[in-house]
């Protein structure tokens, strides 16, 4: 396997941003998947397949690629339905260049999105979630499929917010302030962005040190970085809504190095 960092971060700060994330999810995000969740599947080119294994169990991919748009992750549940494992092993650290605009960034977000959306209704996600244990499906729900579930739950959380606010301002109601916390804004802003800072803030403080982590999260805060990450959020939640309700998935050119 082949440990992934940015080398187009600086370019931008949405590159930085990018790079952060990719950096996250390429490093201590494999590495939790893999042990002791046991649930890594196959998340980027870089992984090494056993051709002779795949070759007797019907392929790496899924043919058809509307339905199995995220075709390479079909090999992941096909190696574990088979009873194997999808194994993170780190030899060699490279560089990879990403996007680094919004409309590149919409575009990959859109693919991604969509292609865990057709995951959600296949037989193979189905499979799964009957043979796995119990503790593994939860940690295979929520490094997955529940993952862009919770995404929109979240738009959904702050749609529902601002509209009540709105209604009750108008209105003139007068509210019990019986949990203050809860009737600001900032309280559910910062229960979501929070806990999403704690990955990137642990990669980097295992990769460079606690001290230079403070300062690119301190960094991408001041530079707008949640405005960003709510672009992201509602990007996702969006194509993932719209490929449950109507298909259409797709593969989108990003322009990837």
């Amino acid at each position: 396997m082949v440990s992934n960092l940015q080398f187009t971060g600086g370019l931008s700060s949405i590159a930085n941003y990018m790079a952060l994330q990719e950096g996250s999810f390429v490093t201590q995000g494999q590495r939790v998947l893999d042990r002791p969740l046991r649930v890594r599947f196959h998340y980027g080119h870089p992984d090494v397949f056993d051709k002779l294994f795949f070759m007797a169990r019907g392929g790496v991919s899924k043919a058809t690629k509307g339905i199995n748009l995220s075709e390479d992750i079909f090999a992941g549940f096909n190696c574990v339905l088979r009873g194997s494992s999808v194994q993170f092993r780190e030899y060699i650290q490279c560089g990879k260049g990403r996007d680094v605009g919004l409309q590149q960034l919409y575009k990959f977000e859109a693919k991604l999105a969509q292609g865990n959306a057709m995951q959600s209704i296949s037989r193979d996600v189905y499979r799964l979630a009957q043979s796995l244990d119990f503790f593994r499906l939860v940690s295979f729900y929520f490094s997955g499929v529940g993952f862009y579930i919770s995404n929109c739950l979240t738009i959904w959380a702050l749609s529902l917010f601002l509209y009540s606010r709105l209604l009750l301002a108008a209105f003139g109601v007068q509210e019990q302030d019986t949990f203050s916390g809860i009737h600001t804004i900032s309280y559910w802003f910062g229960m979501i962005g929070f806990m999403l800072t704690v990955p990137v803030f642990g990669s980097l403080g295992l990769e460079k040190g606690f001290g230079v982590a403070a300062w690119d999260v301190i960094r991408m805060l001041l530079t707008g970085g949640p405005l960003f990450f709510m672009f992201h959020m509602g990007t996702k939640s969006f194509y993932f809504e719209r490929t449950l309700l109507a298909g259409n998935a797709k593969y989108r050119p990003t322009g990837k190095v």
